[in-house]
């Protein structure tokens, strides 16, 4: 069993995965180059719902493990956790209810309200708020005996201090009055995400690798939102881009073999599911750390 354990990576993966090594008594390090809020983990809305991440037959048993890990979670009032009504909305037409959702409870809503909408479901799911939810992980990673190291960057995983036996690739890039959150998946592609503090609100999803917001994008869903949910030009507090480390391929989660002969561990191109996977593929990181 390896003893010492290297996570590169400091977002929701790397950190999920180093609460659950650490917590089974791996000596366990991350290193990354920025942490909490700074990384792309910070910029995300962070609600439970697998999206843009395949294959399906993996993504979804993730899913639902970590669904049942944030549930779990709501109970402790320190992670930032809690359940939310989420309502998915088509603007075309009736939108079907994916399998997995029916025995969670998902049932189809009325769009009355929301006239701009032809067809939708509701569903009762975890939101993770990043402003509390990343320290929540990094300070329990640390209770737990793991360390993190920041303004690391390494140009690849060889680079890694041999004292650690096994490397973990975790480095997936380098409202008023709202009760429920409202997602609308086609184009414009729009949500709004209710938050302790502020509302969340989105978003694109482009072929792109720049973290400035444009304003001419900020704008438009600004509108678009505001539009769906009648109400007035809200106040922004701040503009963010988040990226989405998806993969063609799908998820990557297997163990290989570095040049030195060290295992390691690739857990990384979640998409937009970041953190709806992140307790269900730590924990099959840990089996296959042994």
């Amino acid at each position: 069993m390896a003893e010492r354990v290297a996570i590169v990576g400091a977002g929701v993966s790397g950190l999920t995965c180093g609460v659950v090594l650490a917590e089974r008594g791996f000596h366990t390090a991350i290193f990354a180059k920025e942490i909490g809020q700074q990384t792309t983990s910070g910029a995300a809305a962070a609600i439970w719902f697998p999206y843009d991440a395949q294959p399906a037959e993996k993504v979804i048993p993730w899913a639902l493990e970590t669904y049942k890990a944030l549930i779990d979670l709501t109970r402790d009032p320190r992670s930032g956790v809690s359940m939310i009504d989420l309502r998915q909305f088509s603007r075309t037409g009736e939108i079907q209810i994916p399998d997995w959702a029916i025995p969670l409870g998902a049932a189809a809503v009325s769009t009355g309200l929301r006239p701009v909408f032809k067809g939708g479901f509701s569903l009762r799911v975890p939101l993770t708020d990043t402003t509390i939810y990343l320290d929540y992980l990094a300070t329990r990673f640390q209770k737990a005996g793991g360390e993190i190291n920041a303004n690391v960057c390494f140009e690849k995983l060889e680079e890694v201090d041999r004292d650690f036996d096994l490397v973990i690739n975790c480095a997936g890039i380098g409202a008023r009055d709202l009760s429920c959150a409202i997602v609308c998946d086609d184009a414009p592609l729009m949500y709004a995400i209710p938050r302790t503090n502020d509302c969340v609100f989105g978003g694109t999803n482009d072929l792109r690798s720049d973290l400035a917001a444009d304003p001419a994008t900020t704008n438009r869903i600004i509108a678009e939102c505001s539009r769906v949910l009648n109400i007035e030009r809200p106040n922004v507090l701040a503009a963010r881009v988040g990226l989405r480390p998806f993969r063609k391929s799908g998820v990557r989660l297997e163990r290989d073999r570095l040049s030195d002969d060290r295992t390691v561990i690739h857990n990384y191109g979640h998409g937009g599911s970041g953190f709806t996977l992140s307790w269900g593929c730590a924990r099959e990181v840990a089996s296959l750390v042994g």
